[in-house]
């Protein structure tokens, strides 16, 4: 695999959307641009009326908001645009890992919401680490998938408790909601629980993929040219 340098922006302002919306709709994107891992622009604040960075009533952090502020794309870069303040994934494989200021993330809960075009397959990982190329080996994958192929569905931890039916549907907003405390991980999608897996003691990191929970930061998946997935308003809270 040809080695491609990390890739992040800071780019100007693209406004967020509210997270009410369940219709889908892009009009502009913006390209991520090729910069060095711990550039200065992975802390700078968001731009004026950004909500990068602010803390919610609930005490979740915005850690994305429509800039590339704070996180890099490995290879492919051109997979990966910004549109109407969504990452916009499509294209071969490829990831998109924050880098900002809050990670790693041991014990915490993140949402993120999502939206596939149908037959599209995707996912965010967690307690992963950056790398240049390939499938993460880091952490776990959550599944982000409503009608491809694949029969693990949304709210999988793929590979390792894996569903197969999922309560939300293609071109519809909804919420991925994943917690993490001590060795249990919850998925909830628009807030039905859909997973819940206990890791169990002594676990072994695999070969292939480490599947194993430790601390680390979360990637968000692109994951060939015929999936086209949409990652917005992403929050976190550590626990």
């Amino acid at each position: 695999m040809k080695h491609v340098l990390p890739f992040i922006a800071a780019a100007g302002l693209l406004a967020g959307c509210a997270t009410s919306s369940k219709t889908k709709t892009v009009t502009t994107t913006a390209d991520p641009v090729p910069a060095k891992v711990g550039s200065a622009a992975v802390a700078s604040p968001g731009a004026p009326g950004s909500r990068l960075g602010k803390t919610d009533a609930e005490g979740f952090t915005v850690i994305f908001d429509g800039t590339w502020d704070g996180w890099v794309v490995n290879e492919n870069p051109s997979a990966w645009k910004i549109a109407d303040g969504a990452l916009r994934a499509s294209g071969d494989r490829s990831h998109c890992f924050y880098i900002g200021a809050l990670a790693p993330f041991k014990d915490f809960e993140l949402k993120v919401d999502v939206l596939t075009e149908p037959g599209s397959n995707g996912g965010i990982y967690i307690h992963t680490k950056y790398q240049d190329s390939g499938w993460p080996w880091g952490g776990y994958e959550t599944q982000v998938n409503q009608t491809q192929g694949d029969w693990r569905k949304s709210g999988s931890i793929y590979s390792v408790k894996d569903v197969r039916e999922v309560p939300v549907k293609d071109n519809q907003w909804y919420t991925h909601h994943v917690i993490v405390k001590g060795n249990t991980v919850k998925i909830y999608l628009d807030g039905k629980l859909v997973n819940e897996f206990t890791e169990e003691a002594g676990r072994v990191a695999g070969k292939d993929f480490e599947r194993k929970l430790n601390q680390g930061t979360f990637a968000f998946q692109a994951h060939d040219p015929k999936s086209v997935v949409y990652y917005r308003n992403v929050r976190v809270k550590k626990s």
